[in-house]
């Protein structure tokens, strides 16, 4: 995938009524990675996470098996 995923400048406050509270387990490098980009950015790492997800979902092209060519 050639685009970018770009983060700007925060300007956007959070409602936290509108949010689930979930756990995630990941490899520690991305979880450092994240926090890496939180330090350099106004935004926690659990924005930057969701803002990611968020681009994976819009970017996200799903191919299912075909059940019928299935062996």
């Amino acid at each position: 995938m050639s685009e970018k995923f770009i983060v700007t400048s925060k300007t956007v406050k959070y409602k936290e009524e509108l949010y689930d509270i979930i756990t995630l387990r990941m490899p520690k490098e991305i979880r450092k990675e994240f926090d890496k980009l939180a330090g350099e950015s106004d935004y926690s790492r659990n924005q930057l996470m969701c803002m990611a997800l968020q681009y994976a979902l819009d970017n996200l092209q799903f191919i299912s098996k075909d059940k019928d060519n299935e062996q």
